[in-house]
């Protein structure tokens, strides 16, 4: 009897038929309660639509309203190899045709051609500033043209090895975009050198690699960063933009050996980059040419 009361009591409560309730509530309690959420929920989407809205006025297409300004902005190259390690063998094309590949394709965008289509000749050792007036956006705008041609034996248009084959190779640096930074005080424009890197061989020893680095090469000259291709502006703003590269050439480095290199950016208002972060203002890589099979 017991039993038959709780099957009874539960099947009441899913559904009274003498009360006509389901889950113990009417008809008509239910579908109060359901307009209640109906309402709240519906509150609740125009809310934040609303917020929506109103924050997407607050924010510029082609500029971000908040930066997190780097100090230091890093450095990257190409071609970067596994592990930021370059190694190749001077006598097995295979080795090194991956990195004339990545050279080619890296630089195909500044092919003369291209940049005289798309891009102006502009007045070199200046910021080339495109200010708004007021309100009114200079949009879209014009951006300077940095040939190929400029990284002279490193642009792979006479040497297509981009001196690989002949163990002489170019490593091509690029800085990284800030918006609305200017590198260079007083007209001296930012420019990149290269160097030994220290690196730790035992518990308190350091070596550096000096005299293996040889003679080095920059294009364009002094391995300048022109002031007239900054300030930049951001993609949406300035969609030509041609980042400035320089070129670095060993010509005379040491074979059939690891060589620690590093190049940093040196200029007179940006600060060295930190400990922390081994890409801002510098970067570093290990360059080794074989030349044995």
């Amino acid at each position: 009897m017991a039993k038959d009361a709780e099957k009874s009591t539960w099947k009441d409560f899913i559904w009274n038929s003498r009360t006509r309730e389901f889950c113990g509530r009417t008809g008509s309690s239910w579908g109060l309660i359901l307009l209640f959420y109906l309402v709240f929920y519906i509150f609740l989407a125009g809310m934040f639509c609303l917020t929506m809205y109103v924050m997407l006025q607050t924010l510029d297409d082609h500029k971000p309203t908040w930066q997190d300004r780097l100090g230091t902005p890093g450095m990257m190259i190409r071609p970067r190899g596994k592990a930021m390690e370059i190694a190749y063998n001077t006598t097995n094309t295979e080795t090194w045709d991956m990195y004339i590949k990545t050279l080619d394709n890296f630089l195909s965008p500044y092919n003369n051609s291209l940049q005289a289509e798309k891009n102006e000749e502009c007045i070199p050792d200046q910021y080339f500033v495109q200010a708004d007036s007021g309100d009114v956006k200079n949009n879209p705008k014009r951006s300077c043209q940095f040939n190929r041609t400029f990284l002279e034996k490193c642009s792979g248009l006479d040497d297509h090895t981009y001196g690989y084959q002949a163990g002489k190779p170019c490593i091509i640096i690029k800085l990284n975009r800030v918006i609305g930074m200017l590198p260079g005080k007083d007209g001296q424009a930012p420019f990149v050198t290269c160097g030994a890197k220290r690196y730790k061989v035992g518990k308190d020893e350091w070596k550096e690699d000096s005299d293996k680095i040889g003679e080095v090469e920059y294009y364009p000259e002094n391995g300048t960063f022109n002031l007239m291709y900054y300030p930049y502006y951001g993609k949406k703003a300035q969609v030509n933009y041609s980042q400035p590269l320089v070129a670095i050439k060993f010509l005379n480095i040491t074979l059939n050996e690891d060589i620690n290199i590093e190049c940093r950016i040196i200029s007179n208002n940006i600060p060295p980059g930190t400990v922390r972060d081994k890409f801002a203002g510098k970067v570093s890589f290990k360059l080794r040419i074989n030349t044995k099979g």
